[in-house]
């Protein structure tokens, strides 16, 4: 390749990148409604120690999910902690640029060989579907435990349509299938193997094949902990931000926020108006506090979304594209 090319692709797409995603995370900042509000409750929230815990939380997440990525990545390259969480943590940067974290494949495989990023890329394919099979068992749990409870909640009128039998059948058949797909891999490779214009696609996936059950088992765990880690971080912003809703009840409420997320088409811009209007629907029927919501939402996404893609936008302002 041109020695220029090599310069410009090594020493300016990066930080080129880097501008962009810096400009991003800052309009998304500025353009929140009743930002000044929220972000005064927010200062005035330093002071609880839920707050300084739920920041802690926020590595937890993601060191569970650095962890779980080094174990995916382990059958075709040993990466060290460290590596494994400059990876995800550039592919969180990347998600912000992306519909439905998509980005999140190519920032990760950034830090993979060149020969093993197809490998790789269906790695991080079976490392999403761990993370979406929990998002959605839990989802349907919660379903469940609102229309058990429905006579004592007072299920608000605006909260039906969630727990409708639409909704209800999606979940059931998307966690069924999600459930094959994550721990039946080899009988799928065998029925697109069939296919001629699937193979390139079924020889790049055919990595997953090597992990046994136990392996699976693992990192399905492993997900399950990042999913009740983001869940405790959300329940206790909401006690720092005096959001009264009791625990078992917010628990569920908020296993039906996250499946919904994952059921809604987003890109990473207008995440926080998703996730604001979704909060509000299900919390605003328990609770009139609605600064205290969206400033508990706004701050979530700040500690979980914002502050990573930060840290993942300077890391790929240092890295070189082409080694």
């Amino acid at each position: 390749m041109n020695k220029s090319i090599k310069i410009i692709a090594n020493y300016i797409l990066g930080p080129l990148l880097f501008v962009i995603l810096s400009y991003v995370i800052y309009q998304q900042i500025i353009q929140q409604p009743d930002l000044k509000t929220r972000w005064h409750q927010i200062r005035t929230s330093w002071k609880d120690f839920l707050f300084w815990f739920s920041l802690l939380l926020m590595t937890i997440n993601w060191g569970i999910e650095a962890k779980k990525w080094q174990l995916l990545i382990s059958l075709i390259e040993k990466h060290s902690f460290l590596q494994s969480c400059k990876g995800v943590l550039t592919g969180c940067s990347m998600t912000m640029l992306t519909p439905n974290r998509i980005g999140e494949f190519g920032g990760r495989v950034m830090f993979v060989d060149p020969a093993n990023r197809p490998k790789a890329l269906s790695l991080t394919i079976l490392g999403s579907i761990s993370q979406l099979t929990v998002t959605f068992i839990m989802g349907l749990v919660g379903i469940f435990f609102f229309r058990v409870n429905n006579s004592s909640f007072e299920v608000p009128v605006t909260f039906h349509w969630i727990i409708s039998n639409l909704i209800l059948f999606v979940t059931l058949v998307g966690s069924v299938f999600l459930l094959l797909l994550l721990f039946n891999f080899h009988s799928l490779f065998v029925l697109f193997s069939r296919f001629h214009f699937l193979k390139k696609i079924v020889n790049s996936l055919s990595i997953v094949e090597l992990y046994t059950r136990k392996q699976l088992l693992r990192i399905f765990f492993l997900s399950f902990f990042r999913y009740l880690t983001f869940i405790l971080q959300y329940i206790f912003l909401l006690k720092v931000m005096q959001v009264n809703i009791p625990f078992e009840k917010c628990f569920w409420l908020l296993s039906l926020f996250y499946l919904l997320m994952a059921l809604a088409p987003t890109i990473g811009f207008i995440e926080l108006p998703v996730r604001a209007s979704l909060g509000l629907l299900l919390l605003g029927g328990f609770s009139n506090n609605i600064i205290g919501i969206q400033a508990a939402t706004f701050t979530i996404w700040a500690i979980n979304i914002i502050l990573p893609a930060i840290i993942g936008s300077i890391l790929i302002f240092r890295l070189k594209f082409l080694k």
